[in-house]
């Protein structure tokens, strides 16, 4: 019982770290802005999501069932508490990508907004009484 659990924590380990490394490369792409290459990323990334919870169901029982017996040897605890640190790493690293993303659409409404401005003062105009008035004609429209 004990080969198993701690073959299904050395599988936990290579999961957690395949997506550090894609978090990482996920971070690149955010800031590259290469969104072909980002969905793909998105896809394999998933699919690390959905190994990770296999994983972690597999061991559950498996580990419950050895922490009772008191068969839990160092390796396997030891094993456990770098899967929870690589955890801990992988989760910063999402609140990273996270902020990123946040940012870049901060940048992109405040582009919008600089873009809709300019457009408002391309076609504003002047009433009788020399008050400024918006029209939807715009540059060289006569009328």
């Amino acid at each position: 019982m004990t080969q198993s659990l701690h073959a299904h924590v050395d599988q936990q380990l290579e999961n957690l770290s395949a997506l550090s490394t894609l978090l990482e490369q996920e971070l690149h792409l955010i800031g590259t802005r290469d969104a072909e290459a980002l969905m793909t990323l998105l896809k394999q990334k998933e699919d690390v999501l959905e190994a990770i919870a296999q994983t972690d169901a597999a061991i559950d029982g498996p580990y419950r069932a050895a922490q009772d017996s008191g068969a839990l040897t160092s390796e396997i605890e030891a094993g456990i508490a770098k899967a929870k640190s690589l955890l801990e790493e992988c989760q910063y690293r999402t609140q990273v990508n996270q902020t990123a993303v946040e940012q870049g659409q901060l940048r992109l409404t405040h582009l919008r907004n600089l873009m809709l401005e300019v457009r408002a003062k391309e076609s504003l105009t002047y009433d009788k009484s020399g008050k400024p008035k918006g029209t939807g004609m715009g540059r060289g429209v006569k009328a």
